[in-house]
Formats: structure tokens, C-alpha cells, sequence
């Protein structure tokens, strides 16, 4: 993407950032947390490899020239060329499938997982990987390994309909396999998932130190999300298996995992994850740049910010709204922020909510705003509502700008509002519109809120902390990557216990 460096690379870490539907293609949180990753770090060589939807999205942020390259892999953009293998290919082909599905649907053959997915990642590389999932053969093969008598499936009667449906979610998730692992410098998964992917294969073939941060778990997010999808329980059976095993070796092979706050660590950690390997780094904020929001609106007014996702948890959001409204008619609330492609109907769905419930006079959708802070500024209160969360930016944002919270207690939202915000529990629209009346009634205690917020920030969670910590790591992963005299490599290796020296202590 851009010319050569005059820096050579054993002054300058090299870093291959790994991302799923965020940087630099789309804008939020996670996106928010790259660009300011990559700014503060001119001194770094960054290269990009992105996980997207289509393969057509176009670029969402200016990249500085110390951004070497961005390789897209797009998961539902049109099928990778290449022929399915044929004849004793095509029966060694199958018979790894097989192998693999087993690993998948049977408990007491998990362990052979990573076996499995590094030899789908061979045929991937081949560029035959995703035809040969695409044939008859492969769906038939699935149906059998389901009706296993000894698998748990077979009970529920799977159908070839079951197998196509399964197959082609396979191929679409892996098709990061065919990704080109860097040989040299270290890769940065910004969340676990598919994401992580091109990191497992450049540490399985060429030792290349991993670091994962993840800011939402993953998995998690996956079991959330797959309760609303309309496939059959061996489809959903399929697939969480693959999420799960996957989050397994991405643990395994982890050089050093940074989670965000100490909900994400225990997740971690139980998910097999080695303590010393673990190091916590908060998201941090300018302050400068989120100064005190100034003078509140005249009108009591609820603000909330973020992309309209279901995670989110809009519909907690305009219910506990509609039970503010009961006790105060002048009441607003005001959403800001995109829909991303897709979501179009959870976005109907929220409008239809708030119609149904008499107050969508009081709603309004007011899309993606120029400047971030004139969202926090048109609140009394700030609200989030999510039901999955890792370390949200836009509570550190609002709480910089002094504004008083009210928010669910998922992930880190504890550990970043304190005592200087109100946290409720999730999908709970009665506990939240009684936090937000609270604070809607007491001009004294929004405003003693809201300077305690931003102290809390200045102290606690800034940006020059977050970047002087990446910086570390990435130097320290480096330096313990660097060849050895005389070093043998052993490509099936979990990471050099002398890299989680990076971690320094647990967090």
C-alpha cells in the first residue's frame, strides 16, 4: 500500500494486526481502538490483515504511511477460485474432513481439533479448500459423521437440508485459512474468533509470536448471538463447537493475551489460558480531546451512542425510556450512531418497539454524528445498554466529558464507571429507567457524577498509558522472537515460555 521504509527491522517492530469486520473498514469501538494504536506509533511497521464481509467495503480510515499493506479476506464476497480435488486427492481430502468433524461433534475427540484445522489450512493454501466443502461429498459426509450412533446429533435426525446449511457456514468461516501468515515480526489479533486465525497459522508454521487482545469475548458473543438464528440445534451444534475449539487454540498458542479488564481475564483464564501469560491493559482516552461536555440540554434528555446491534440492547434501552416518560412526559432520548449493513431490521424493530409503547414521538435515530462528543453533550444522562461488552469507549468517552451514566454491568463497565456512574443489571428496562430518574432528579448528584467521571478517566484510563504499554509489549515479543545462535524451530510448539516475560505482572 505504501513505498519502503527507510527504517530497517532491527530498529522497527513489525506488527501485523488481525482484525474481524472492524479496522480500518467500518467505524466503532474496536475501530476507534486501532486507529489509536496506529497513530500513536509511528515508530512501528504495521501491516493489516482484515476479516470483512464482502470484500467490497471501502476503507472507513486515512492510514498513516508507517501502514504497510492491508490484505482483505472477505468472508461472504464470492467463492475463492479453485477446483475441488479429485480422485486419491479427493478421498484424503474427505477423510481429513471427516477427522475434522469429528473433533467437532465428539467430545472424546477434541483434542485432535488443531490436527484437523492445520490440515484444512494446507488444502486452503492449495486454494482447493473451499470448492471441495462446496461438493455433494462433503455434505454427505457430514450427514454420516451426525447420525453417529455414539454422537449426540444422531437424536435429532439431521437432514441433508441440515448439511448444506452447515457446510456452507463452514466454508464462508473458513475461508481466513487461505490468509498469508507473516514469517517474520509478531501478529496482534484485536479480537479472538476468525480474526486469530492468520496468527495460529504464522505461529504453527513459522513461530511467529501471537498476541490477542480480545475487547468483547468472542465466544461468548457467538453463544449470545446464535440463540436467534433459525438453524436446526446439529447446525448451531456444528458451529459453536468450531467457535469454541477455535478459542481453545487461540488461548494455547497466545504468546501473551491482553484482555481489557478483569471480566475478560477470568474468561481467559478458563479458557485455558496460563496466568503468566496474561497482562491487562485498559482502553484508554485523550482527555484533552474529551474535554467537559458543557451546559446540558433544556430538555431532560437520555443520549446513548454505539452502532444498532442487537448486543447492544436497544429494546432494554426504549422500554426502561418509556417507564422514564411515565413519570417524566418532557423526556427525550436520542440515539446516535450507524446501522451497519444488515441490521436494518433490528433498527425497524426498535422503531416498531417504541411505537408500540406510545413514545416513539421521544426517539429519535439520529445516525452517525460528525463529532462523537456532540452525542455525550446532548444528554443529561448517558445510557448503554448492552448486553455484551469488553471495556467500552464510549463509557471512558462520556465519563471524560463529565457526563453522568447509567449502564449495564457486562464485561468492564464495573471496573471503568466505579462509583462515579450508576450500573444496572442487564436486560433489567425497570432497574435502568429507575437509575436514570435518579439521576434525572438530582441536578447535584449528576453533576458531582460527572466531575468524579472524568477524574476517574484522567487517573485512571488515558490513552498515553494504553499506547506506552502496547509499545512495551510489541518490544518485548520482538526481542524474544529474535533467532537464536544455534535455536532449533519447532513449528508444532505452543510459544517460548521466555515470551510471557512481556507479560511483567498479572493485571
Amino acid at each position: 500500500m505504501h513505498g519502503p521504509s527507510a527504517r530497517t527491522a532491527t530498529d522497527t517492530p513489525s506488527v501485523t494486526l488481525l482484525t474481524e469486520g472492524t479496522y480500518p473498514h467500518s467505524h466503532g469501538g474496536v475501530s476507534v481502538w486501532c486507529d489509536q494504536l496506529v497513530q500513536g506509533m509511528p515508530d512501528v511497521d504495521f501491516r493489516i490483515i482484515a476479516v470483512t464481509g464482502t470484500g467490497r467495503e471501502p476503507l472507513a480510515w486515512e492510514l498513516p504511511a508507517h501502514v504497510r499493506d492491508v490484505e482483505c479476506h472477505p468472508l461472504w464476497g464470492p467463492p475463492p477460485p479453485g477446483r475441488a480435488p479429485r480422485g486419491r486427492a479427493r478421498r484424503a481430502f474427505l477423510g481429513t474432513y471427516e477427522q475434522f468433524l469429528l473433533a467437532l461433534l465428539d467430545p472424546a475427540r477434541e483434542h485432535t481439533f488443531p490436527t484437523g484445522f492445520y490440515r484444512l489450512a494446507e488444502y486452503a493454501t492449495a486454494g482447493t479448500l473451499s470448492a471441495a466443502l462446496r461438493t455433494e461429498a462433503a455434505a454427505r459426509t457430514l450427514v454420516r459423521v451426525w447420525n453417529s450412533p455414539r454422537l449426540d446429533t444422531a437424536a435429532a435426525r439431521p437432514t441433508l437440508h441440515d448439511a448444506l446449511t452447515a457446510t456452507d457456514l463452514l466454508e464462508h468461516a473458513l475461508r481466513p485459512l487461505a490468509a498469508r501468515p507473516p514469517a517474520t515480526g509478531i501478529t496482534h489479533a484485536v479480537s479472538g474468533g476468525l480474526a486469530a486465525v492468520p496468527g495460529l497459522l504464522a505461529q504453527q508454521r513459522h513461530g511467529t509470536p501471537f498476541l490477542l487482545t480480545e475487547h468483547g469475548i468472542y465466544l461468548r458473543e457467538r453463544y449470545l448471538g446464535f440463540r436467534a438464528e433459525p438453524y436446526r440445534w446439529p447446525v448451531k451444534a456444528l458451529m459453536l463447537a468450531l467457535f469454541r475449539l477455535l478459542a481453545a487454540e487461540t488461548y494455547r498458542r497466545a504468546a501473551l493475551v491482553t484482555p481489557g479488564n478483569r471480566y475478560n481475564r477470568r474468561w481467559e483464564e478458563h479458557g485455558g489460558t496460563p496466568p503468566e501469560r496474561i497482562r491487562t491493559v485498559y482502553n484508554g482516552v485523550d482527555p484533552t480531546a474529551f474535554p467537559p461536555a458543557g451546559p446540558e440540554p433544556a430538555a431532560p434528555t437520555l443520549s446513548w451512542a454505539g452502532r444498532v446491534d442487537p448486543i447492544k440492547g436497544l429494546e432494554t434501552l426504549i422500554r426502561a425510556y418509556a417507564l422514564v416518560r411515565e413519570e417524566i412526559p418532557a423526556a427525550r432520548l436520542r440515539l446516535f450512531g450507524g446501522t451497519p449493513r444488515g441490521g436494518e431490521g433490528y433498527r425497524t424493530a426498535c422503531e416498531n418497539l417504541a411505537a408500540e409503547l406510545g413514545v416513539g414521538d421521544g426517539v429519535v435515530f439520529e445516525g452517525r454524528v460528525e463529532d462523537i462528543r456532540d452525542a455525550y453533550a446532548a444528554g443529561n444522562v448517558v445510557m448503554l445498554s448492552s448486553i455484551s461488552e469488553g471495556f467500552p469507549f464510549t463509557l471512558i468517552e462520556a465519563m471524560s466529558c463529565g457526563r453522568a451514566t447509567v449502564s449495564t454491568d457486562v464485561g468492564g463497565v464495573r471496573e471503568a464507571v466505579g462509583d462515579a456512574g450508576l450500573v444496572v443489571p442487564p436486560r433489567d428496562p425497570h432497574a435502568m429507567a429507575q437509575a436514570a430518574l435518579t439521576l434525572l432528579r438530582d441536578d447535584g448528584l449528576r453533576a458531582r457524577m460527572g466531575e468524579a467521571a472524568r477524574l476517574r478517566v484522567i487517573e485512571q484510563f488515558t490513552l498515553r498509558q494504553t499506547i506506552t504499554a502496547f509499545r512495551d509489549i510489541y518490544r518485548d515479543l520482538c526481542a524474544a522472537a529474535a533467532p537464536r545462535p544455534g535455536a532449533a524451530h519447532r513449528s508444532d510448539a505452543c510459544p517460548a515460555p521466555a515470551l510471557a516475560l512481556a507479560a511483567g505482572g498479572a493485571g
